[in-house]
């Protein structure tokens, strides 16, 4: 009887890394042997994870994947947090890559839809952030990962600086599994601010022939914020964030949660509500909190990423953000996703199609844009036993066994920017379902999870309902002139409003008349850089003011 071999994927592992010795001194190759470097590391066939979320891009090494010898490298399962460049997408064309695993698609999504149509992209799943990383550890064990870091060592040593985001997870799915971690840096140094990775994790260290991609993702100018937007903020904070006695809030991208960010100092101040709501942020460091941060409403702050511009601002205030001992901020996308789904009391997000039910979705047709973590924050948790009040408020009366709810709330104008009608009887997704060929229909927030839906008609308050009829009944009383709206009636609308079940504005004390701009906390970005004490740098393509 043979023995068996309980160290093969090891032994595999160091047959790769022979490969490269002779072009590697130490853990360091040239920056110009890098596409030699992944010819002879990658595997036809290998799973392989690039470092792509939504802001934080391996840049160099994706192009540098796109330039390999499609004789020498192909059909590779890649694995990715967000398809963001062409070059992600160029490799399928060329037959590098054949199948792809991944959360988010925003800037590439119409070609994601087109390459499907064609046959030329194989779709795996489509993840939130939290489940893809889970499945690092599970079943989408990585051959080979890709990713970045501001700075290294001559040991290997990684410092990824505000912008840790998605590595730590990565590395280590690969670290301790025999996979083999190849690493883009900005530049070598000798001695690092803080070490983030250590170098033990690490096989290959690449200096980039230029910084990694990096997007300023969550950063909105105050100026084009709408007088709908304000009113919509208006509505939120006092008929959700006043109600429930929210202490603790995840804010999806977009200008309806950068108003309400910038009527906390204003309007809330005139309510009387600094101390009683938000104190506590899973966010990233968007500039348009900084002044209710100055205001003294927020406490803490942890983030997903960094933000380009706020550095300083961050290293200056790091009673309110994560901050090391060298002065920059330590993000972690990973706990990020674990702490909106778990640890708070509310997520306030949009999308493109909610159907009659409450089913959300950003998958629509022609374009295939993916989930990232709104499914992780916009979920109501099982597994959660700690209680707040603002959870506590949703627990219903008449079940001795029941239990609190996290706030999942959906902020959107009845026509999106495209002029099509943001609800409708149906989604979009059923049919991309089909086409894509993927096991369920890619919806985003279930109707199960979504507890009120806020409109510029005013709030639907669906934990409330108590049968699907109702929660249709509600949803079309607050979509305005959409053809679902138009099948609410008059009467239907004055018992759901007797009934808590819907609130208009007059309702909640809201008066529109009082929805204007000059609200604003800032009115535009240097409005921002002023509350900021200078030390905001917003990047140049929004250094657009007179």
């Amino acid at each position: 009887m043979s023995k068996k071999n309980w160290a093969s994927h090891r032994q595999a592992k160091d047959e790769k890394m022979q490969r490269v010795a002779p072009l590697l001194e130490g853990k360091f190759a040239k920056t110009s042997d890098v596409v030699k470097i992944l010819e002879r590391l990658l595997n036809s066939g290998d799973k392989v994870v690039l470092e792509g979320d939504n802001q934080k891009q391996a840049s160099f090494l994706s192009k540098a994947l796109a330039s390999v010898d499609p004789e020498k490298v192909h059909d590779l399962h890649m694995i990715m947090s967000s398809i963001s460049r062409p070059e992600h997408l160029d490799i399928f064309e060329d037959g590098i890559a054949s199948k792809m695993d991944f959360s988010f698609a925003g800037p590439q999504s119409t070609r994601v839809s087109q390459m499907i149509a064609d046959g030329s992209l194989k779709i795996g799943d489509i993840h939130t952030y939290l489940e893809l990383y889970a499945r690092l550890f599970i079943d989408l064990i990585p051959n080979v990962v890709l990713v970045a870091a501001d700075k290294a060592d001559k040991d290997g040593n990684l410092y990824t600086g505000y912008n840790t985001e998605e590595t730590p997870v990565i590395v280590e799915s690969a670290a301790f599994k025999d996979g083999i971690v190849i690493v883009q840096t900005n530049e070598v140094v000798d001695k690092l601010p803080r070490v983030d990775i250590p170098g033990d994790w690490v096989d290959v260290v690449i200096p980039a022939d230029e910084p990694y991609q990096l997007e300023p993702l969550f950063t909105r100018d105050p100026q084009h914020i709408t007088e709908t937007q304000i009113l919509m903020g208006m509505l939120a904070i006092r008929g959700i964030y006043e109600k429930h006695k929210v202490q603790s809030v995840n804010h999806g991208v977009g200008y309806n949660t950068a108003a309400i960010e910038l009527l906390l100092p204003t309007y809330g101040e005139q309510l009387g509500l600094k101390g009683k709501i938000v104190p506590n942020w899973e966010i990233n460091p968007t500039p348009t909190l900084i002044p209710a941060i100055e205001s003294g409403w927020v406490q803490s702050v942890h983030s997903f990423g960094g933000e380009v511009g706020m550095e300083k601002y961050i290293a200056a205030r790091p009673d309110v953000f994560f901050v090391g001992k060298d002065g920059t901020m330590r993000s972690n996308r990973a706990f990020g996703q674990m702490a909106g789904q778990y640890a708070l009391d509310m997520f306030v997000g949009s999308t493109l199609q909610i159907d009659k039910y409450g089913n959300s979705s950003t998958v629509t047709e022609g374009r295939l844009s993916g989930f990232g973590g709104a499914p992780n924050m916009g979920s109501n948790p099982t597994g959660r036993r700690h209680s707040t009040p603002a959870w506590q408020s949703l627990k219903p009366d008449d079940n001795p066994l029941g239990k609190g709810q996290k706030l999942v709330v959906q902020m959107v104008e009845t026509y999106g920017a495209n002029k099509r009608p943001v609800f409708v009887d149906k989604l979009d997704a059923v049919e991309v379902r089909k086409e894509a060929k993927l096991a369920n229909v890619p919806i985003m927030i279930y109707s199960e999870d979504t507890t009120h839906i806020v409109t510029e008609e005013g709030i639907a308050y669906l934990y409330k309902t108590s049968s699907m009829a109702e929660r249709q009944a509600a949803i079309a009383a607050i979509a305005g002139v959409t053809p679902l709206g138009m099948t609410s009636d008059t009467a239907t609308l004055n018992d759901l409003r007797n009934r808590g079940i819907v609130a208009l504005p007059e309702d909640l004390g809201v008066r529109r008349t009082d929805a204007k701009r000059s609200l604003l906390a800032a009115q535009n970005m240097s409005d921002l850089i002023e509350w900021s004490k200078g030390l905001y740098n917003p990047p140049a393509k929004f250094r657009s003011w007179s």
